[in-house]
């Protein structure tokens, strides 16, 4: 059997990739709890940028590769996803039933300008007609 040397090479270099990133990803998730400690004790607003600043890290670190940790930030801001989500879906609730009413607003107002526009056009051929009499071009008939 024929061994390749590179293959194992890269195949343990690999292990061995795997194995630091594993451990600078636990590094990390740690460095963000104390962050998170620090920002409750310093009294500052709890935010996921706040806890990335004081982590050094960019907050899209957290939120893509510590989306538990986002969530927990959240939650320690009164701000859980589901919380969220569930005001979302209120307020999106309450501006259909708006919407609904102002269609129905709409609707009726455009039937008032059809009636007025209507009536309109009437007084202006009585108003018309009432020149013609005033001025002696037309005999109105008893």
């Amino acid at each position: 059997m024929k061994r390749d040397s590179a293959l194992d090479l890269t195949v343990s270099e690999s292990v061995a990739s795997n194995a630091v990133r594993a451990r600078d990803k636990e590094r990390t998730r740690k460095a963000l709890q104390y962050a998170m400690l620090r920002v409750k004790n310093k009294k500052e607003k709890m935010s996921i940028s706040a806890v990335a600043r004081e982590a050094e890290v960019h907050a899209s670190l957290i939120h893509n590769t510590y989306p538990d940790i986002a969530e927990e930030i959240r939650a320690q801001m009164g701000r859980s996803a589901r919380s969220q989500r569930d005001q979302k879906s209120a307020e999106l609730t309450k501006a259909r039933a708006t919407i609904r009413e102002l269609k129905q607003q709409n609707k009726a107002l455009e039937a008032d300008l059809v009636r007025l526009a209507s009536l309109n056009l009437s007084l202006e051929h009585e108003k018309t007609v009432l020149k013609a009499v005033a001025n002696s071009k037309v005999r109105a008939l008893p």
